[in-house]
């Protein structure tokens, strides 16, 4: 496109912030929306939470309607502490913003005794999950092998 008095090129426009992918200095920020929690409400089994990625029913709102229904870990040792690693977390959270939920908080403790006796059983069978678990009689045994990926059987 050109001028008509100088007929000289026009330069085009130049495109907004947003399109060239940087944002102007006052684009305002996101508003997340979370639901709100009553006390004590209602919670899956650390499995099922595991599987549906939240142990509150309240807050399951699966990413475009759909529902996760599958996790390999179910039934092995290494799917029993990933589940209770969820439940202790989510209600971490929830204590977070929920303090005097006696309710919780005894669930909370149960949860964490709980995982504490699968991760020292796990251990025991399979070899560490953390380096705070790499010595044993005073010994580093990180790198002894076999590694958790040699071969499946240790998960289960």
């Amino acid at each position: 496109m050109h001028d008509p008095m100088t007929h000289r090129p026009i330069p085009p426009e130049p495109l907004p912030e947003y399109k060239t992918g940087r944002l102007p200095s006052t684009a305002p920020l996101a508003v997340p929306f979370v639901p709100f929690q009553g006390p004590n409400p209602p919670q899956y089994s650390p499995e099922e939470a595991l599987t549906r990625g939240t142990l509150f029913p309240g807050l399951d709102l699966p990413f475009k309607n759909t529902v996760n229904q599958t996790n390999p870990l179910i039934g092995t040792a290494l799917g029993e502490l990933k589940a209770l690693e969820m439940a202790v977390m989510d209600l971490h959270l929830f204590l977070d913003t929920h303090p005097h939920d006696r309710e919780a908080t005894r669930i909370f403790g149960h949860y964490c005794k709980l995982l504490e006796t699968s991760k020292r059983h796990y251990v025991a069978k399979f070899g560490p999950l953390t380096l705070a678990d790499s010595v044993e009689d005073g010994v580093y045994t990180w790198l002894q092998d076999p590694w958790p990926w040699d071969y499946q059987e240790r998960m289960i």
